[in-house]
């Protein structure tokens, strides 16, 4: 992989391409999450991030934060999405809610789109890509322990909002 950063930072396409292709899967399955099971703005916001980090991969500094840099990205660009939202209040009707997402209780779907956008992400970031306290905290510009203290309070909201 930092072969293929190295050539990316020389413009190489295809070197950039076979990056894309390790984080693709995770990038879209946040962005589709956080946004609300959004299909065709989590496919946009994917596009634009990915867009954004070939035009800047020459600022990446560490090759090994390759991913928590691509993420970042994405985090910012998932935000702008949703401050179009606020702007444009008619538009959220617009949005379809896809049946094949996994969570197929309508409890916990309703439970998790009452989460303020910041702890979905957090919480999709952990639950869905699998990252870890301190690279969430990379990613969203947070401390590892500021992180981990919210997520545990997010997921023991969500079991108790499900208990009832």
């Amino acid at each position: 992989m930092t072969n293929d950063i190295k050539l990316a930072q020389k413009g190489d396409t295809a070197a950039f391409a076979r990056l894309y292709g390790t984080v693709y899967k995770e990038l879209y399955h946040t962005a589709y999450y956080v946004l609300r099971n959004n299909e065709h703005d989590a496919a946009d916001v994917v596009s634009e991030t990915v867009a954004d980090a070939f035009a800047s991969i020459r600022k990446l500094k560490k090759p090994e934060a390759f991913r928590s840099w691509i993420f970042s990205i994405l985090s910012r660009k998932i935000s702008q999405k949703q401050r179009e939202y606020y702007d444009h209040p008619e538009n959220i009707d617009d949005i379809e809610i896809s049946k094949d997402f996994p969570e197929s209780s309508a409890e916990l779907r309703e439970a998790l789109d009452k989460l303020p956008r910041e702890d979905r992400l957090i919480l999709s970031l952990s639950v869905l890509c699998g990252y870890s306290g301190e690279e969430i905290g990379t990613i969203c510009n947070m401390k590892s322990s500021t992180v981990r203290s919210r997520l545990s309070r997010i997921k023991a909201a969500l079991r108790i909002q499900l208990q009832d």
